[in-house]
């Protein structure tokens, strides 16, 4: 039986008090019951890079006329984008803060979405150059509800997820764990044991 490679994308600022990442892990859990899985954990809390005039002035020059620095500032992205075109399946764990992402997965975001490398610009407009494969996002939050009018995360998330041709994405709600913790939890977590989880394309 062949081995499923999972990409966890950990976006939030805490560790252990995290319920995006224990569901997460749940989740992860899960996808391997039926299958062996390997686990690339893409811990954001460690420093990402941000987005530099720089890097924009180095994706933009042809990969074989780039300098010796062009290439190093570009390759903190490069690391970020192998590891998701080496995955099967993508797991991102999202908490909202303020009504939106944290900075760090908006980074990440900044660092992948790449002209020439994960989308390009055709005759009908842009397209993504990833393939596609399932994407499963834990999204928490206090009090902010899933898809509500001031849920400024899942629906920028799904959409730069989609530019770059992830259109398979499966939102786990999780949010409202400031009003009842233990009823949002027992119900994200009833959401993924009760998915057809998808292992591979």
């Amino acid at each position: 039986m062949s081995t499923t490679n999972v990409l966890h994308i950990a976006s939030s600022a805490t560790s252990d008090a995290s319920q995006s990442r224990r569901l997460a892990s749940h989740l992860i859990t899960r996808l391997g019951d039926n299958t062996p899985v390997t686990v690339t954990e893409q811990d954001l809390r460690q420093d990402l890079p941000l987005l530099t005039q720089d890097m924009v002035f180095a994706n933009f020059t042809p990969a074989a006329d780039r300098t010796t620095a062009q290439h190093e500032v570009l390759a903190p992205g490069d690391v970020l984008i192998e590891q998701l075109e080496a995955a099967d399946v993508l797991v991102i764990s999202v908490p909202m803060y303020n009504f939106g992402p944290p900075a760090a997965l908006k980074a990440w975001v900044d660092l992948v979405v790449r002209a020439g490398r994960t989308f390009q610009y055709g005759e009908s407009g842009p397209e993504g150059l990833l393939a596609d494969r399932p994407v499963y996002v834990v999204v928490s939050s206090g009090g902010v509800p899933l898809g509500s009018d001031v849920d400024y995360a899942s629906g920028w998330l799904t959409t730069v997820l989609g530019f770059v041709g992830l259109t398979s994405v499966t939102l786990i709600d999780a949010t409202g764990t400031s009003i009842d913790l233990d009823a949002t939890i027992a119900r994200a977590t009833a959401q993924i044991d009760n998915l057809r989880l998808v292992v591979a394309t």
